[in-house]
């Protein structure tokens, strides 16, 4: 088959699969963002980078829309001049749907069949927006927006063929209309590099090293955020670090912002949160990292005694079953993404996303009893190595889905 990745930072979330496609004897191609550098074998082709959003005073609700077709628009283009220039038509075009993309595709390729990948479809309530009382609005225009940006989901989702979620909660959050073309497989994880290793050890970038058995807590986020509970594992960080006096703790991400809203005044959120707990907090154990090597992270993964992970109900991260499957005992928030995955004092421990109080005193006994929860870290890596690896089970039902698209 000729299979079309279109994804504006591709591989994404295909990095794994186009080229298992490619060893099965398919013909894959990529169209991404010109500004796109991640670096791929897959042959790929480049659309022209969308124009700035609308002014959002002229666009209004629209504005989201726009800019979705805007950027559609250009794939469309770069479409045509693959189909009229190269003479390229494919038999699958899989797309990403999140950034409008797959959005005039039919209209290039009206036989080709339409995957789109469905990661999650957006809702004025019971998902993120509201979820956190700290930072949510109260005013109806917040639910109008969030409504208007369903618009190119909902189109994106009428014309697929067939559609991909990687968890039951994401799939979830579509309407139920949409819901029987939605088939559930997860990207998987290598669970052979991320895998317990009782001689690891790891250097951050400021020299400090650490190694598997030291009373180390880590916490990651691609950006530090309340849309990931930075700020609840700030505000239940000093006493953590008052009840464990020998406890290091490094926190791994970025300044800037992924998902929700800029804070104001020209200040970070990872400084804002910092500077609400500083005074009470021993800084000479809290390494802060920013972003840091995969081979870092997988490094921490395999030292921590204890990895917390709290978000807000949302996209789950890759982060956190990456660290069930090093064997680290992970703390989550109780929240539906995390619930699909960790059942409290089985494989994992949940506490409340807001009770700091609870997340604190819960941190503090996993760090202090390692040998107590050393079931629950075994139970962590066997749960993801029986339903999520990549080589054995992930990756063969991906195959077989796009494959099966065409009944090859």
């Amino acid at each position: 088959m000729k299979i079309l990745f279109v994804h504006q930072n591709f591989p994404g979330q295909f990095l794994h699969l186009a080229p298992a496609l490619v060893e099965r004897g398919h013909d894959v191609t990529a169209l991404t963002d010109e500004t796109n550098a991640r670096k791929t074998a897959i042959t790929t082709f480049r659309y022209r980078k969308p124009d700035p959003r609308p002014d959002p005073k002229v666009a209004q609700l629209g504005t989201t829309f726009a800019e979705m077709t805007n950027r559609a628009y250009r794939v469309a283009r770069a479409a045509r001049i693959l189909r009229d220039r190269h003479g390229y038509r494919p038999d699958v075009i899989f797309g990403h749907g999140g950034w409008g993309e797959t959005l005039f595709l039919r209209e290039v390729w009206p036989e080709a069949r339409l995957i789109v990948y469905a990661e999650l479809y957006y809702a004025p309530r019971g998902l993120d927006v509201g979820f956190d009382p700290e930072f949510a609005t109260e005013s109806e225009d917040k639910a109008y927006a969030v409504v208007a940006r369903q618009g190119h989901q909902a189109l994106m989702m009428a014309q697929a063929d067939a559609a991909l979620a990687p968890t039951e909660f994401q799939a979830d959050t579509f309407p139920a209309c949409f819901r029987d073309k939605i088939t559930i497989i997860h990207d998987g994880v290598d669970t052979a590099r991320l895998a317990p290793d009782p001689a690891a050890r790891v250097t951050l970038p400021s020299g400090v090293e650490f190694r598997a058995g030291d009373e180390l807590l880590t916490f990651i986020n691609r950006n530090l955020e309340p849309y990931r509970g930075y700020h609840s594992f700030m505000r239940a960080l000093p006493e953590v670090l008052r009840a464990r006096p020998r406890a290091q703790v490094v926190i791994i991400g970025g300044d800037e912002v992924s998902y929700g809203a800029r804070p104001g005044g020209g200040r970070s959120w990872k400084e804002i949160f910092l500077d609400e707990v500083r005074d009470r907090l021993d800084l000479s154990r809290v390494h802060f990292t920013g972003k840091v090597p995969y081979a870092t992270f997988v490094g921490l993964m395999q030292c921590t005694r204890v990895h917390c992970y709290l978000t807000v109900p949302f996209v789950l991260s890759w982060s956190m079953l990456e660290a069930m499957s090093a064997g680290a005992l992970v703390v989550g928030s109780r929240t539906a993404p995390v619930e699909e995955l960790i059942e409290d004092g089985v494989n994992g421990r949940l506490v409340d996303f807001f009770d700091t109080g609870a997340m604190a005193a819960t941190l503090t006994e996993c760090l202090a009893r390692p040998a107590e929860f050393e079931p629950l870290r075994r139970a962590a890596r066997a749960h993801i190595v029986e339903n999520y690896d990549l080589t054995r089970i992930c990756l063969p039902r991906l195959v077989a889905f796009v494959e099966g698209t065409l009944g090859t």
